[in-house]
């Protein structure tokens, strides 16, 4: 179901993937630097979790602006929050790169601002941890904050992600937390000797895992 989601004076291009049952959770999806939210893997993802029970919203904010991307994942969370369609009871805001970014200070700012539980976790695919060959300056900040469950997916030979930094900054965060190491994986979730389907089997089903996980653990 495609929707146009306000935005200021403009609008967000969005998508809904929308399960057979009634979904009483979903998940919020965006994508990295370059690209939409027509990116393959998202467009994977999504349709593995719709098919799996998960409603999920996927959308395009072009801007290379973390702020400015920041502020439309934050729309995008009221919009879905206030929906008459979907009434749902959380969501999981999920990105890639530097969605992934955005998503995790959403977080952040809404924990700060106000007190409940509609946002339920984190989901980083790629998370950019560092510039490439510069690992000195950890885009850290807002993971230290957070307190809902996070899932990093992240290839174990990311440019922009080493691995002991990651393990590092995980083991200094408050949140539940846990990380997928894809072997062998770059930045883009590349595998020599894998194909493209193949690797996104391996994260469409861990993230779909780790969201029943945490799901079941809401419920108990």
């Amino acid at each position: 179901v495609k929707v146009k989601i306000p935005f200021g004076k403009k609008h967000l291009d969005a998508i809904f993937s929308v399960p057979e049952k009634k979904s009483t959770y979903g998940v919020i999806l965006t994508h990295g630097a370059g690209g939409d939210m027509n990116f393959p893997h998202l467009v994977s993802l999504a349709a593995y979790l719709a098919s799996h029970g998960v409603l999920c919203l996927r959308f395009t904010c072009k801007g290379l602006n973390i702020a400015y991307r920041t502020k439309a994942f934050k729309t995008v969370v009221e919009y879905l929050k206030l929906s008459d369609d979907y009434k749902l009871s959380g969501v999981f805001l999920a990105g890639r790169s530097m969605g992934s970014r955005a998503a995790a200070s959403v977080i952040r700012h809404l924990s700060q601002e106000d007190d409940d539980d509609f946002i339920q976790g984190l989901v980083c695919l790629s998370y950019p941890l560092h510039r490439p060959k510069l690992q000195s300056k950890l885009r850290d900040e807002d993971l230290l904050f957070i307190r809902c469950p996070v899932l990093f997916v992240s290839g174990s030979a990311d440019e922009m992600c080493e691995k002991q930094l990651l393990e590092g900054v995980a083991s200094n965060m408050k949140a539940p937390k846990k990380i997928h190491w894809i072997d062998k994986a770059n930045h883009g979730m590349a595998v020599k000797g894998r194909t493209t389907d193949d690797v996104m089997e391996e994260i469409n089903a861990q993230v779909l895992s780790w969201l029943r996980e945490n799901i079941e653990l809401e419920h108990k």
